[in-house]
């Protein structure tokens, strides 16, 4: 299965109901083996971050397989607000 970033966006929008999602290629040539993701999505609430990363996690098992490093960062939309303000 060939990872892309916008699969990875299509997936975690669909499947966590994320109102928002960046996800960038940090491979240093870009070849799909490192990522960093931000999730936005008021399934987060009331949940810690421990859970939120599981969340992530589970939606994506079948391509953490394939990625080497997966950094990500799990906000609700007030928080996704609140940051943007700053």
């Amino acid at each position: 299965m060939a990872i892309t970033a916008d699969h990875i966006r299509d997936k975690l929008i669909k499947e966590l109901a994320a109102v928002h999602v960046d996800v960038e290629d940090t491979s240093p040539n870009r070849c799909a083996a490192s990522y960093k993701v931000l999730v936005v999505s008021s399934q987060f609430e009331g949940k810690p971050l421990l859970q939120r990363h599981r969340m992530v996690n589970t939606c994506l098992v079948e391509e953490l397989k394939e990625i080497h490093a997966f950094e990500q960062k799990t906000l609700t939309p007030e928080q996704w607000d609140k940051q943007k303000s700053q």
